[in-house]
């Protein structure tokens, strides 16, 4: 007896609707970069183990590499937002899921005010004259003055 590949596996696994770019649409939207972390400059990464239920809902989250910085509790917190399809299975199993995930925490990038549409650069060129030269006999000799406004 030949079986389809799509009936390869008895217990099929949830998934994120929209896949793996839907997730990280949705981690950037809704991740906050905890204030403390902010403050201290912590990155990094936090690698987050959760169980999903029958329904697809995520039912128990736990940190299991820890950033600090209150960045392990918003790990946390983002994650048990998530929301997985979870197709049926056969003979009405009722199966709990456990994944992991990792969730990356970069510091923002600060625009930096730049005042270079605004920048005036002045140059003054002066040669000294023959009388000057005269005095004290050196070679040719230059002064410039640059202004920043």
């Amino acid at each position: 007896m030949h079986r389809d590949s799509n009936e390869k596996h008895l217990i099929k696994k949830p998934f994120y609707e929209g896949g793996k770019k839907a997730l990280d649409d949705f981690i950037k939207k809704h991740l906050s970069y905890p204030a403390e972390a902010l403050e201290k400059k912590i990155e990094g990464s936090v690698h987050v183990k959760f169980e999903i239920n029958t329904q697809g809902k995520v039912i128990m989250a736990k940190s299991i590499s820890h950033l600090g910085g209150g960045c392990d509790e918003e790990a946390v917190r983002l994650v048990k937002l998530l929301k997985y399809k979870v197709p049926k299975n056969p003979r009405k199993l009722k199966i709990k899921f456990n994944k992991k995930l990792q969730i990356h925490f970069r510091l923002p990038k600060t625009k930096t005010t730049s005042n270079k549409k605004n920048t005036n650069i002045q140059y003054n060129y002066t040669k000294k004259t023959e009388q000057q030269a005269v005095t004290k006999p050196k070679p040719n000799t230059y002064s410039y003055t640059i202004k920043w406004s």
